[in-house]
């Protein structure tokens, strides 16, 4: 563990510490403090340099609890288990699972991190989240064939992402096809899966999900900036759950998830995403390479592709980005 964590570890209950309780808990000079203090601002904290008392984050952090979250999976999650990672600083948990060894059908690896170096969302994008803010969370596996609806996998994972908020106590979240999860039309969070398959075979997924639980303002402008409407669970939630009860709910649902769907597809969660469908009958349009096609969203079929009113008949569209359309 590093010291600048150490230091974070301390100053996490939002507190008042002086520099010298700090470096006296540490072992280490007041300067060495003062040197990690500095060091907070690359992981998005923000550090109050309280005159004549010390310091104190400017908020509170709810951190991951590996023990906590062991005890609180449910077993059949358990016994799938090969690995559980919790690391305070990593450059992407879906990398991470990616370079693991290989993963045998039936088992699964489950990465979670306070802060990501190199977070990435959709077609490269990065994955704004401070440290210990959100969710960052990966989890993979190996189909031992490939499933029908293979490409509806990540609707089926968003309908999963779902029900474990509901046991929670949180409500009112949506989804926008095809891996976002939204409130009021707001991003809450996206997945990533990243896969590896053969025509017949084996096929190896990573499924990665960023989740805003607290988003500190410096974080909101910074996603706005690139103009998207951002939310967090904590804008709508009477009472926020933490963030390792949300790991735990949504490492457990998803064993479910993936479980069902390899042997039975897409089938049995169309139903539930159709319901949570943010977007449908919104005029929308989706954008593929240089094209955009512009219509009414009827949500999804069988298989879990787009349905694109346009001119009276619905087009179906298995790749894409798809957005609100402005109402003039």
């Amino acid at each position: 563990m590093t010291r600048r964590t150490d230091v974070l570890r301390l100053l996490s209950d939002g507190a008042v510490h002086s520099g010298e309780s700090l470096a006296a808990a540490l072992g280490v000079s007041r300067a060495a403090v003062w040197k990690q203090v500095q060091q907070l601002d690359a992981w998005g904290l923000e550090v109050e340099a309280v005159p004549g008392r010390g310091y104190r984050l400017a908020q509170r952090l709810d951190l991951l609890d590996e023990a906590a979250l062991r005890s609180a999976l449910p077993e059949a999650a358990v016994a799938r288990l090969r690995t559980l990672t919790v690391a305070d600083e990593i450059e992407s948990t879906n990398e991470a699972l990616l370079a693991a060894p290989a993963l045998p059908p039936g088992r699964m690896d489950a990465c979670l991190a306070e802060f990501q170096t190199r977070g990435r969302g959709r077609r490269g994008r990065s994955w704004v989240a401070p440290f210990a803010s959100g969710l960052c969370l990966s989890l993979s596996w190996t189909f031992r064939e490939t499933p029908p609806q293979f490409s509806a996998l990540s609707l089926a994972v968003g309908v999963g992402v779902l029900r474990a908020l509901r046991t929670l106590g949180v409500a009112g979240v949506g989804l926008k096809w095809p891996n976002d999860l939204l409130h009021e039309l707001r991003k809450l969070g996206g997945i990533l899966i990243e896969l590896r398959a053969e025509a017949a075979g084996p096929a190896f997924a990573v499924i990665g999900l960023g989740l805003n639980v607290t988003l500190p303002e410096a974080a909101r402008a910074q996603v706005a900036a690139s103009g998207l409407a951002v939310a967090s669970l904590d804008d709508f939630c009477a009472v926020t759950p933490s963030r390792t009860q949300l790991a735990a709910a949504v490492i457990g649902e998803l064993e479910r998830v993936l479980t069902e769907f390899e042997v039975r597809g897409f089938a049995p969660f169309a139903d539930e995403w159709r319901a949570a469908d943010a977007l449908a009958a919104r005029p929308a349009f989706v954008v593929q390479g240089e094209s955009r096609v512009d219509g009414l969203a009827r949500g999804i079929d069988e298989d879990g592709a787009l349905l694109l009113e346009v001119a009276g008949c619905n087009r179906r569209f298995v790749s894409g980005e798809v957005s609100l359309r402005p109402v003039a």
